[in-house]
């Protein structure tokens, strides 16, 4: 009997094992079938690839995300990398403009100093001028170590445009012939008419809107007329006599008849000065 179960175990082992090798047999044959896979195995695919396609969506949408914040940031510092670019060449722009009318004033300066023959010409850049003060005066980079004094006659362009009140080591205050004020010193000037007649005054005002200067309360009876040359007359004794300081604009009687108002157009323009010329003698 004990036979019997053994020659019995023996059998199902041997028929396991030919089961066994029959089915591994069947399969690498299925398998070497590339156009069948086995069953299983198609599942297996089946599932894999849902899973990439369920973890590549996201994956995928956060790469995209990714792109776009990627490309924004680029786009932002192109941007301003271009505005700098835009801002540079803007102030090179002004740089430029303000070089070359600096050069043209000092062109003029260059040529009122060759004028002045009986004076040293010494050329200042001006330093501060207030909104309140604008056409009454200025602070200029000049002072007594550069033989500066009180009184001295400010050229500007082709000609007179005021005085030196006030004088430190390295700089002074001019007041301009434009001022107004009750407590300046009024400048003396000259009409020369065509005839070489000529008509002696003072600088009683100035017209912002027009920037004349005004010659008020003339009772001579000599013809002046629009274009006549004005100059300083050295009456007075504080500003030398002929130095150039415009010519006639219009002329125009009072109510009554028996003065004139002459207007004069600068040598200068007096709203925008940045380098004039001190006449030290």
């Amino acid at each position: 009997m004990q036979k019997f179960f053994s020659n019995r175990k023996l059998v199902i082992v041997i028929i396991v094992l030919i089961i066994s090798f029959g089915l591994m047999s069947v399969s690498v044959a299925i398998r070497n079938k590339k156009s069948t896979p086995p069953l299983i195995q198609q599942f297996g695919n089946d599932v894999a690839g849902a899973v990439d396609r369920v973890i590549a969506w996201p994956v995928n949408g956060l790469q995209g995300a990714s792109n776009s914040v990627s490309d924004l940031l680029n786009t932002y510092q192109e941007n301003q990398k271009l505005k700098k670019q835009v801002d540079q060449l803007a102030q090179a722009k002004v740089n430029a403009q303000t070089a070359q009318a600096e050069n043209k004033q000092l062109r003029k300066e260059l040529k009122l100093n060759k004028s002045l023959t009986s004076y040293t010409a010494v050329t200042a850049n001006v330093l501060t001028r207030t909104p309140s003060s604008w056409m009454n005066q200025f602070v200029i980079s000049k002072g007594a170590t550069s033989g500066i004094k009180k009184n001295m006659p400010v050229m500007s362009q082709s000609g007179l445009i005021g005085r030196v009140v006030e004088v430190n080591q390295t700089n002074a205050k001019v007041e301009l012939i434009s001022n107004s004020s009750s407590s300046a010193d009024k400048f003396a000037i000259q009409v020369t008419n065509k005839s070489g007649s000529t008509v002696n005054g003072i600088v009683t005002g100035y017209d912002k809107s027009s920037n004349l200067i005004e010659m008020g309360s003339v009772t001579s009876k000599t013809k002046i007329e629009k274009g006549d040359k004005v100059v300083t007359s050295g009456l007075g004794g504080v500003t030398p006599k002929g130095l150039y300081v415009g010519t006639v604009a219009s002329v125009k009687q009072d109510d009554y008849g028996l003065a004139s108002e002459i207007r004069i157009t600068p040598a200068a323009n007096l709203s925008d000065l940045t380098v004039v010329t001190v006449a030290v003698k």
